[in-house]
């Protein structure tokens, strides 16, 4: 499911794969529900393609979600009133602690944290699969 959870450089929100075309991908708004075209020439990301620094090695965007998850108790997240840049960030370390604090800038937190609120409005709550039923369904086609 995640993986077809896309982020389009340029237009606001987070989108749904739900067909391919030629040179273009049919998306669906998370928001609005409206179906747009995304061309070859459209920077297109899937957020299972994410991956936030850290110290040590990278940590999948997905997980980091399920980490805001467990801290906010899957409630949306307000942005605006968590504070200026410095408080965004010390928020950011009580939910993963050993992010890379000079790679990792706070328009990366503040979009990750947007994207959270985008995905629980759309009713999207299982950041992580398990691997066991990710592995099937790939294995059978």
């Amino acid at each position: 499911m995640f993986k077809t959870i896309l982020s389009i450089a340029g237009k606001p929100g987070l989108f749904k794969l739900v067909n391919r075309g030629r040179n273009m991908l049919i998306v669906e708004s998370l928001a609005t529900g409206k179906r747009t075209p995304a061309y070859s020439h459209d920077k297109v990301i899937s957020l299972a393609d994410i991956a936030i620094y850290t110290m040590g090695d990278d940590k999948p965007l997905g997980e980091v979600l399920e980490l805001v998850k467990e801290k906010t108790g899957a409630q949306p997240v307000d942005v605006k009133a968590i504070g200026d840049d410095a408080a965004v960030r010390a928020y950011f370390e009580e939910i993963l602690p050993e992010f890379d604090k000079e790679r990792v800038y706070t328009t990366d937190i503040r979009k990750l944290l947007s994207w959270y609120n985008a995905l629980l409005a759309a009713g999207i709550t299982d950041f992580v699969e398990p691997a066991a039923e990710e592995a099937a369904p790939e294995a059978e086609a």
